[in-house]
This record gives C-alpha cells, sequence and structure tokens, in this order.
C-alpha cells in the first residue's frame, strides 16, 4: 500500500498542476487595457475614475515604488457564451506565493461602486452567472505598486523602505487581463480532491481510511479524460461523493472557523497604505458575505472601521449591511491591535475605551475579547484592564512563535499582578493566516494540549495583510470540512461564539500566573529609539494636559479641549501599534512618525500653557506647576506653588582623579574616566556600586540576530562586548553639581552629564549619542553591590517581579526584558532604583565576586540604541537624548515616586496665584493615573488610581470642588466594576484597594 500511495500522490498532484486547475478556466478573450499613472500620492476614486489613460498591452511594466495606477478595463463577452458563467481574470503582475507583500487592487465600476479587490489569490471579478453574450464590460482598477520589501530573502537592507528613497523603476509587469469562462464544476472537483489529498497525507500510513480515500482519488482520476476535463469532471466527482460524506467521530476535535485578514496598520507599508488595504479587503470580505451564506468574517482594529468610514464610505455601506445581518463582525475592542508591554497604564486603558466606544458608537455592539494575535507578548497587567473594560477573553497566537520554551496550554486562565483572571485561548493551529489546508487543520487538532479536557479551538482563517482576507476556496474547503472523518470539524462562527462554548466546556482550565513573555522579537524594546521616546513623551503630556484643562475647566470655565484631546489621544493610540512602537516598520513610517509626535508636542503644550495660565492669572509671582502624582518640594501634586530653594550641593577634586559630588544625602566619586566609581548613600552607610566596578558605563556588543533585524537580539550577542571607558574630555560643570564626560567611539560621539541635585537623593545621567554604528547595541550598565534573587520592573497599573537567577529555561529566556519607568532592586531593608524618561529594555544579571571581597554584583544594564539594517537600513542614525536616574537607598515608593517625577518634570511661569489641586489623595500608594472631564460633556471628573506599591491601602480622596455624587465606573465611564464600595463625606471619597488594584471614580459636581 505504501508503493500505492506515493503513486496516487504523484499521480494527483500532476494532474491537478497540468490538467485540472487549468480546466478551471477552459476558454477565455483578452481584455482591452489602458492606464494612467497618478503623479505623488493616491488620488481620490472619482479623479482616478475620471483620468484619460493610455492603451497598454499584457507584458508591459508598470508601477514605480509606492505608485498608484489607475487601469481602465473594456471588453465585450462573446455571445457563443451565453448561458455560462464569466468572469474577468485580472493579473496585475502578481506572486502567488506573498499574498499581502505587494501590488494589490481595488476594482470599480464607472460609477465608482466598489466591487471587490485583486490579490494574487483572488485575481477574479465575477461577470454573470450566467451571462446572455454580448455584455459590454467596463471596470477600473485603482492599483497599488507597492514595492516588494519581505522578500524571500527578507533582511538584505533595501532603499525601497522609504519613497523618498525608492527610486523611479517600474516593479511589476502587468500579466494577463482577460474575460473567461469559469467551469464550476471543475473548480469543486479541485476543491474535493485537495481536501481529500491533504486529509490522506495527514493520516496514519496504515489506517483504513487512508486507504479508503487513496482508493476514491485513484477511481476519480480515473474518470477523468485528460482531454475533456470539462466534460467529465462531474463523473469524477461522483466517485469521490462516498468518501467526502462520511461523518466525523463524535470525539472528532471542532475548530470555530472565524474569517480573518490580520492587516498591520504599519509596517513594510505607510499609514496611508494601510487605509487602502482595508478597503481592498472589506470590499472582498463583504462580497464574500453575500456569496456564502454561512460565512462570518471579524474584523478588529476600530482605527482600521475608521479609515474605512472616513475614506471608502462606499465600502462603509456595505459594511454596515454585513454587520447589522451578524456576519461582519467588530472584534477585540482595541483601537488598534497595539503592543502591549510599552504602553503606558493611561494608554492601555485608552486602547479599549476609544476602541470599545467606537464598535457602541458605531452598531451598540460591545465588544467581549481582546483580539491580539500578532502582539510581541502580554505585560502582566494587562488583565485588569481588559476586565475594567468591560471585556472578559483574550485571544493570541504569536506566543506560539517562542522560541526555546513551549507554551504548555491552548485554553487557560490567565491571572495577572492583581489576581484578575481572564479566560485566554491560544489558536493551536499556529498560524492567524489559516488558509483550511489538511495540514493546518490536523496540526491543530494534534498539537491542541488541552486534550481530554477541551476539544474546542479557533482558526482565523484568511490571507492579511492586504492578501485579501478569506477566499472562496477556503470556505469551499470548510464546507468539506464540516463533518468528515479523520478530520476534526470545521464550522464558521464568530469569536463571542467560540469563547462561551469553549468556557462552557472547560470549567476548571489550568490558570497561568503573571506575564506572557514572548521568547523572540526582544530587540522591539530598543529599536527606533525615537518613536519610543515620542510615545513616552506624548503619553505624559496627554496626562498633563487633561489634568490642567479639567483643573482649569471646573475653577475658571477654561473651555476644555474634548475633541483635541480625542484626536490626539487616538493618534497616539495609533503609533502603539505592534510595529510602530516596537520598531519593526519601514523607514517612511518611523520619519512620519517622528513629525507627528513633534506635532502633538506643539498642540499639547499648548493646551498645557493655555490652561496654566488660566490657572495662575497674571502677575508676577514665581510658581510650580507639579502634574506628577506626588508632591515634591512643597508642590502638591496636580497643583501649583512657590518654588523652594533646597541646600546646595559641593563639587570637589577627587584625590585619584576625576571629581566628587555630595549633597548631604549622596556622595557620588566620579573617576578621572568619568565614570562612577561610588554613589554613597550618607544615611543607610551604604555604598551602591559594586567593588571594583564602574556604574554609568558604556558597553557596546556586535548585534546581528539569526533572523528579524529589527525584531531580535539574540543570546550571543553578550559573547562580545567593548567598555567604553576612554574619554576625549572630563571636566566639572559650571552649575558647580554635575560632571561632564565626552566619548568617541567607531564613527558615534557621546556626551554624558551626571549631575546631582541639591536636596534629592538621586544622580541624574543625562546621555546625549550622536550614534553612526552598524549592527551594533549600545548598552549603560550599573554594576551594584546587591544580592538579589528577583527585581521590579514597572508596568500597567503595578510592577513585576523577574528573578535574576537562570535556575530554568524559562528565566534564563527572559536575558532582555521590558520596563516602564523604573526598575528596582533590593535586598531587606535597602535598594536601588534606576528610573528613565525614555527607554524599555534592560537586563539584570548576577555574579558572585570571590577573594576577600565577597559578595553578589547584580548588574543592571538600560538598552539604549541598536542599529539594525532591515527592514530601516538607517535605523537610529543621528542624535539621541536620554535621561537616567540612580536612586540609591530606594524602597518601591520611592522607585514608583522618582519614575514619575523624571517623566513629569515641574513646569515654571510667573502669576497671580497658587493653584490648589482639584482632587487630592491622602495614601502615597495610591497614585492617580487620570483627573480629565468625563468624555460625554456632561461636565464631571473622572479620577482614575491604582494602589502601586503591592499591598493594601486604605485612601482618602479630596476633590477640590463640591460634589453632588460619586460613582465607580469601568474604563468607559460607565456604572460598574467590582471595587469595594466607596464612602463618600461631601468632597471626601474613603476607599479600600487590594494589591495593586485598579479604580475609576466619575465625580458628579453640585
Amino acid at each position: 500500500m505504501h508503493d500505492d500511495r506515493t503513486l496516487v500522490e504523484a499521480r494527483l498532484r500532476r494532474v491537478l498542476d497540468e490538467r485540472i486547475r487549468p480546466a478551471v478556466y477552459p476558454e477565455s478573450v483578452p481584455l482591452r487595457v489602458a492606464v494612467w499613472h497618478a503623479p505623488g500620492e493616491p488620488v481620490p476614486v472619482a479623479e482616478g475614475l475620471a483620468a484619460e489613460p493610455e492603451p497598454v498591452e499584457a507584458g508591459a511594466r508598470w508601477g514605480a515604488p509606492w505608485g498608484t495606477s489607475w487601469f481602465r478595463v473594456t471588453g465585450t463577452v462573446p455571445e457563443a457564451w451565453a448561458g455560462r458563467t464569466v468572469e474577468a481574470l485580472l493579473d496585475l503582475g502578481f506572486d502567488e506565493n506573498m499574498p499581502g507583500f505587494q501590488c494589490e487592487g481595488l476594482v470599480y465600476r464607472p460609477d465608482g461602486t466598489p466591487v471587490k479587490g485583486l490579490n494574487p489569490r483572488n485575481q477574479w471579478v465575477r461577470i454573470g452567472a450566467p451571462v446572455e453574450g454580448g455584455e459590454e464590460v467596463r471596470l477600473h482598477i485603482e492599483a497599488a505598486s507597492n514595492p516588494v520589501i519581505l522578500d524571500y530573502h527578507p533582511f538584505v537592507p533595501t532603499r525601497l523602505g522609504d519613497r523618498e528613497t525608492a527610486g523611479d523603476q517600474p516593479q511589476y509587469t502587468l500579466t494577463r487581463m482577460d474575460l473567461a469562462v469559469f467551469d464550476e464544476s471543475v473548480w469543486r472537483l479541485v476543491l474535493d480532491l485537495e481536501v481529500l489529498g491533504e486529509l490522506m497525507a495527514e493520516l496514519p500510513v496504515d489506517s483504513a481510511r487512508r486507504y479508503d480515500i487513496l482508493r476514491a482519488v485513484e477511481r476519480a482520476l480515473d474518470a477523468v479524460d485528460l482531454q475533456d476535463v470539462n466534460g467529465t469532471a462531474d463523473r469524477a466527482r461522483e466517485r469521490l461523493t462516498g468518501v467526502l460524506s462520511a461523518p466525523a467521530v463524535p470525539s472528532a476535535h471542532r475548530i470555530s472557523a472565524v474569517g480573518h485578514a490580520h492587516i498591520d496598520s504599519a509596517w513594510l507599508w505607510p499609514l496611508r497604505e494601510t487605509v487602502r488595504k482595508v478597503a481592498r479587503t472589506t470590499a472582498n470580505m463583504t462580497a464574500l458575505i453575500e456569496d456564502e451564506p454561512e460565512f462570518v468574517f471579524a474584523m478588529s482594529q476600530a482605527q482600521q472601521w475608521a479609515w474605512v468610514k472616513e475614506h471608502r464610505p462606499e465600502v462603509w455601506a456595505r459594511v454596515k449591511k454585513a454587520v447589522a445581518e451578524g456576519r461582519f463582525v467588530p472584534a477585540g475592542g482595541m483601537w488598534v491591535e497595539s503592543d502591549t508591554n510599552m504602553p503606558g497604564s493611561e494608554a492601555m486603558a485608552r486602547q479599549f475605551v476609544h476602541g470599545k466606544r467606537f464598535f457602541l458608537d458605531e452598531f451598540g455592539i460591545e465588544n467581549e475579547e481582546a483580539w491580539l494575535p500578532d502582539t510581541f507578548g502580554f505585560a502582566a497587567g494587562l488583565p485588569q484592564i481588559i476586565k475594567a473594560a468591560g471585556s472578559r477573553w483574550l485571544l493570541t497566537q504569536k506566543i506560539s512563535w517562542s522560541r526555546t520554551n513551549a507554551f504548555p496550554h491552548h485554553t487557560f486562565w490567565w491571572e495577572g499582578i492583581d489576581g484578575t483572571r481572564i479566560f485566554t485561548h491560544f489558536p493551536p493551529v499556529d498560524t492567524y493566516n489559516c488558509s483550511m489546508k489538511g495540514g493546518e487543520i490536523a496540526h491543530a487538532a494534534r498539537n491542541f494540549k488541552d486534550k481530554g479536557r477541551a476539544r474546542h479551538s479557533l482558526a482565523p482563517t484568511g490571507w492579511g495583510d492586504g492578501g485579501g482576507g478569506t477566499t472562496r476556496e477556503m470556505v469551499a474547503k470548510a464546507a468539506r470540512l464540516r463533518d468528515l472523518e479523520g478530520s476534526a470539524t470545521v464550522v464558521w462562527e464568530t469569536p463571542r461564539a467560540f469563547f462561551e462554548q469553549a468556557e462552557a466546556e472547560y470549567r476548571q482550565p489550568p490558570v497561568w500566573v503573571g506575564e506572557l513573555y514572548l521568547e523572540l522579537h526582544r530587540a522591539t524594546l530598543t529599536s527606533q529609539a525615537k518613536t519610543k521616546q515620542g510615545n513616552r513623551r506624548s503619553e505624559h503630556l496627554l496626562r498633563e494636559a487633561e489634568l490642567w484643562a479639567a483643573t482649569a475647566a471646573v475653577r475658571t470655565g477654561f473651555p476644555y479641549p474634548y475633541e483635541e484631546l480625542d484626536r490626539i489621544w487616538k493618534t497616539v493610540l495609533l503609533h502603539q501599534f505592534h510595529d510602530i512602537l516596537p520598531g519593526s516598520s519601514i523607514a517612511w513610517v518611523h520619519r512620519e512618525a517622528r513629525e507627528t509626535y513633534e506635532r502633538i508636542a506643539r498642540e499639547l503644550n499648548d493646551v498645557i500653557a493655555a490652561a496654566q495660565r488660566a490657572l495662575a492669572g497674571e502677575g508676577d509671582q514665581d510658581l510650580v506647576f507639579n502634574a506628577a502624582p506626588h508632591s515634591r518640594d512643597g508642590v502638591p501634586a496636580g497643583g501649583a506653588a512657590a518654588p523652594r530653594t533646597p541646600r546646595g550641593t559641593s563639587l570637589a577634586a577627587r584625590a585619584d582623579g576625576g571629581h566628587v559630588l555630595d549633597n548631604g544625602l549622596l556622595r557620588v566619586g566620579i573617576d578621572a574616566r568619568g565614570l562612577i566609581v561610588s554613589a554613597f548613600d550618607i544615611a543607610a552607610d551604604r555604598e551602591t556600586v559594586a567593588p571594583g566596578r564602574a556604574a554609568g558605563l558604556l558597553q557596546l556588543h556586535q548585534d546581528f540576530p539569526n533572523m528579524w533585524d529589527a525584531w531580535d537580539v539574540d543570546e550571543f550577542y553578550r559573547n562580545t562586548v567593548t567598555d567604553l571607558t576612554d574619554a576625549d574630555e572630563v571636566r566639572a560643570g559650571a552649575d558647580g553639581m554635575s560632571v561632564r564626560t565626552v566619548r568617541s567611539f567607531g564613527g558615534s560621539r557621546v556626551t554624558q552629564v551626571l549631575s546631582l541635585p541639591p536636596g534629592e537623593r538621586r544622580l541624574v545621567i543625562d546621555t546625549e549619542v550622536d550614534w553612526h554604528e552598524t549592527e551594533k547595541f549600545l548598552k549603560l550598565a550599573f554594576p551594584l553591590d546587591l544580592h538579589a534573587e528577583r527585581y521590579a520592573s514597572e508596568t500597567q497599573f503595578g510592577h513585576v517581579f523577574r528573578p535574576t537567577h537562570t535556575n530554568t529555561s524559562w528565566e534564563a529566556a527572559k536575558f532582555e526584558a521590558c520596563n516602564h519607568r523604573f526598575v528596582h532592586l533590593a535586598e531587606p531593608g535597602w535598594g536601588v532604583a534606576v528610573v528613565n524618561d525614555s527607554t524599555y529594555g534592560h537586563d539584570v544579571t548576577r555574579t558572585v565576586r570571590t577573594g576577600g571581597d565577597r559578595g553578589t554584583t547584580t548588574t543592571l544594564r538600560v538598552s539604549l540604541l541598536r542599529a539594525p539594517r532591515f527592514p530601516d537600513p538607517e535605523t537610529d542614525q543621528g542624535v539621541h537624548r536620554f535621561r537616567h536616574a540612580l536612586v540609591p537607598g530606594a524602597s518601591i515608593a520611592d522607585a514608583v515616586r522618582e519614575g514619575w517625577r523624571i517623566n513629569l518634570p515641574e513646569r515654571r511661569l510667573t502669576g497671580a496665584r497658587e493653584v490648589a489641586p482639584l482632587v487630592t489623595v491622602d495614601h502615597d500608594a495610591v497614585v492617580v493615573t487620570a483627573v480629565k472631564l468625563a468624555d460625554d460633556g456632561s461636565g464631571d471628573v473622572v479620577v482614575r488610581f491604582h494602589e502601586a506599591h503591592g499591598g493594601r491601602a486604605r485612601a482618602t480622596l479630596t476633590a477640590g470642588f463640591e460634589v453632588a455624587d460619586v460613582t465607580v465606573t469601568d474604563l468607559l465611564e460607565r456604572p460598574g466594576g467590582d471595587t469595594e464600595p466607596p464612602v463618600r463625606d461631601g468632597g471626601r471619597i474613603t476607599v479600600r484597594l487590594r494589591p495593586f488594584e485598579l479604580v475609576t471614580l466619575r465625580l458628579r459636581r453640585a
């Protein structure tokens, strides 16, 4: 039987490829083609339709990189084809191996009505079924000549990633523009044979079912007349009826297929091209919904829906109709499928606020699932954010990409830092571009790790990234797999239907506690530093703008800028997409991101300045505005007061060369190389820097990962390191409290200023790098005299602990990790924090000292810059500025406070009066992350806060205005949540919080 199987499989492949598939279109005639190349950026549809094209023929080259060409195709259906099904075959020069990563098109009728998208696996447009003969055909194609950047050798540096450097050479060859007869019987025979052939390949060699299929396929091939495939296709299909109708066993794995087209909101194309990718895909999917009554399609990312509504109203009308029918499903409830490691607490919350609100406002649909198939790992603070948004499920697939450890579950409870649990599913099909191939379906069933306790999984089905979504062939294959012996069963269902069934089936799933760390793509925490800085600074500027605008609105009647803030928030959230913020997009994307962040900063600074002027009035009194959630230097949190002058800092020469800074709290020794050799905590009588080591040390590594240049850093990068100790210049600063060091290396130059502010227990490190390296990794090292088996990193609404050791492969795999504003390391009673204003990646290692100075050195290294060459060959080239602070003697509370402080520097202006906070909190562990007016325009004040130290807290929030009522709400400012009800006494509101608990209060003004 083994020889028979091999022969039949080989025969099947050849007959399908050379005879049966070509017979799907047995007759064809060419269409007439003309083309108009739009100058510059894409033009409106009406302009493209009205343009006068020039004749062109198949074989012509077309399409400069990132260009748009409008093709007009015309022809006449032959009279002889009357009564038959006819389609236009429109091949722009596609490579069928790369759907979504090349040219694409959207077909229009002459009146501007969109028909469907054109993609490598979807090149047809139905003309009639049946035709009468003699019909005139006239179609217009808006064709995008997006260059191929992710080629078969995807890591070759290319200048095609920016229109400014891509050149103007044509990218594609027009291949086929024909009218053709579509033979549905032959098409169905192709799918019958594909499904059975793929199933046969997955069955055990000695199984009876495989033998039955083998013989049926052989009989079907015998029935095909190779010189008359069209005339014998139905006869061949009859030979397959028996094996195709044999039902699956009752215990078969059950797959919920969800029509899907994962579209990166920017990646190897700019944002403007994603707008068009979404339009093409939604046009495709609404057309497929009309043709296939069982098909269901789900689309996430409210931003992409909003783009269709704004830019393609004619497609939007079709989408709304399909949504009303329950067939086109809003999914995920987020503004975009964002990165979840780096966005700050409020930004992560607003992803759900803006995403869910869009779907509620447009369709009245409440999403209960977070849909993040491609995001690069998940921060441990996310579960309570999902729950606080009114959702309860999470889907992702990306963890299957982990390179070291296989995740042990596919369906499980995920528990976050506060104890919140979210029902979570990882599709065992291990792709979010399932195409219904037998190998994929069999893999899902075999791979499912929860067998015996559950038997239900989900398969996101369709080509993404402009590949056109689900195809009619996928739908046809799913129909054959609905109930087929030897296969998992497949049914089209919505994400909600899947989760409800899976949750009901699996009453006691296992629990995974803590972050869902992706053991891959670790360098996304560092690549494209300016994009990351823009995000961090925008988040904090938004906090300030909301705080001061709300305070001024309540106190002075200042017009709260609802629309402006809403627009800016959505822009910031868009740029948190999981290929923008992580730094893995083309040069064009990051160039535009830098420009966008600069514009946002100007707009928000204008809002802040106007609100602060309204609050302070006109006068000559010096005032300090403090937007941080903790008081500092006599200035209350969220208020403004006159500045205080703390005692000064002394600067003296160091005996062995270098300088000593001393402010009575810290004494810092800086040697002749400009390195920190001592940071002495005077009150604790404790040295911070490990003996014989230097902190503030810049270290340079070779950085050439095995794959995915911008995404990955592989552990072997540590094998070689260069300590940057040579200095061009080390000198005392003119301010009397700083030391300036200049270093040169390679083609780069670093200027580092170490300063010890008066009255503060923190050493500030300002680093300016003029970076011109290639495939290098720059780290900033702090070897600490600490014995710590774990350390804390800030994440959304709290912090997460990670081990400093590598006892297991799970711990060893976390050799690069994420933090927000701080990393904290401690022994009982004494610790050290390193805080930052814009970096995320870091690593922590520990070594045991021997000899006369026994002890443990725990080294924290902050990741500053990389220099990958793909997909942006100029990644991070140029000048960068970073600010960090070393805080000896720091508790977690100190780390939290100093992290906020370095990200929200005080603002000074003159005015007539001090400003009392709009709200105050009397507990240091309770951190207010947002003070704003309610989004509905009611004038209510919304306050969001959380317990930040990891313990329990009883706190009183005091409002600086009359409060008529207080309501606990979800993130969308609707009544709800499981917080212990607060106790109100006038404007004083007392709350009890569990560790890391997140609370949103809505205060109605009297």
